[in-house]
């Protein structure tokens, strides 16, 4: 199993704690954000961990780890990141946000998952957005799910089927060593013939992860949902800052 942080983001709503730190290196008590979720892989001896980094690359300091820069880190957006580390998404993998925490139930729910495509979902998603005046629920990464598969991954989706629901992606994707052959495959394919907007992205250069599972959904891939009972969250904000230092009390 290989590990791929997407780290190489910048922060604007953190302000002066991402000043000249990556997002993922801000401290939340006594580690940071990437040291926790290290220090969670590594207790399930998942050891081959691959960090992208973007700005401020030298603040990276964690050791037997595999870093690439993402020199091109302004052209692109997340999915690009990803993509940097394509040659090493040749085996299993889980591949991970630097934004956010989780505990052991929701890694043990990705280690569980045996199929070639699946994401961390939160079905009780909104209970999050209670109080968290600075980041609106309209910004969730929203999936749509009938029986455990995924038809639809966008901000705001508010309406769904009764049979169906409606979650949030956490971050999270695991897939198998051939999930992550098709996705390398189809990635090229985009980067040869794709032209204009890429689902919810201006193009396929400014695309979110959540832009390639739609177009992988799209293609007739089964994505499916890997329902979390656990605790997560997500430091985007400074009052989500002090959630998780509260939250992290309970892992």
């Amino acid at each position: 199993m290989k590990i791929i942080f997407i780290a190489a983001g910048s922060s604007t709503r953190l302000g002066g704690h991402t000043l000249d730190l990556p997002k993922g290196m801000l401290m939340i008590n006594d580690n940071s954000i990437i040291g926790i979720q290290i220090d969670l892989f590594r207790s399930k001896n998942f050891n081959d961990i691959i960090i992208i980094t973007g700005p401020n690359s030298d603040k990276f300091n964690f050791e037997n780890v595999t870093y690439l820069k993402d020199v091109n880190h302004k052209k692109h957006d997340v999915l690009g990141s990803l993509m940097i580390a394509k040659s090493h998404m040749n085996d299993e993998i889980i591949t991970t946000y630097s934004d956010i925490i989780f505990d052991k139930k929701i890694l043990n729910s990705l280690v569980d998952f045996s199929g070639d495509f699946g994401i961390a979902v939160d079905l009780n998603w909104e209970k999050k957005y209670v109080n968290r005046d600075q980041h609106p629920k309209s910004e969730a990464d929203n999936v749509l799910i009938d029986n455990g598969k995924i038809l639809e991954i966008r901000k705001n989706i508010t309406k769904c089927e009764n049979h169906q629901s409606i979650g949030e992606f956490i971050g999270l994707m695991k897939l198998s060593k051939n999930g992550a052959q098709i996705f390398n495959e189809k990635y090229a394919e985009l980067e040869q013939k794709h032209v204009g907007k890429f689902h919810n992205a201006p193009s396929l250069q400014n695309a979110y992860l959540t832009d390639m599972l739609q177009e992988l959904i799209n293609s007739g891939i089964t994505i499916s949902s890997i329902s979390v009972n656990g605790n997560w969250c997500e430091i985007d904000t400074p009052q989500d800052l002090d959630n998780a230092k509260q939250m992290l009390k309970d892992f």
